[in-house]
């Protein structure tokens, strides 16, 4: 009886040590409605986060290159965010082709 109360309580002890961050979302709270456009051609990749979810407020999550932090836009940057991206891919395939 000892062991399996020993067993139990030891369980609970690890259960509560481990992390739950990844249960948790992280959203944003505020966005920003104009982003530079340096800022935003560094941008490796973006994710919409909806207000349906756990978060409150829809926004764009854009990671940049060099940023450890995401930077919060509203969800009418991604437009804006597209045309450069397609322009700097654009830059990026006519600099690759060999003349």
């Amino acid at each position: 009886m000892d062991l399996k109360v020993a067993i139990v309580i030891v369980c609970l002890c690890a259960f509560n040590i481990t992390p739950i961050e990844a249960g948790i979302p992280k959203c944003c709270i505020t966005t920003k409605n104009q982003i530079p456009a340096h800022v935003l051609f560094k941008v490796q990749r973006f994710d919409v986060q909806q207000s349906t979810g756990a978060c409150d407020i829809p926004a764009l999550i854009l990671h940049v290159k060099g940023k450890k932090k995401p930077i919060c836009a509203h969800p009418k940057v991604k437009r804006f965010l597209m045309s450069l991206l397609i322009k700097r891919n654009m830059r990026i395939s006519t600099l690759a082709v060999p003349k």
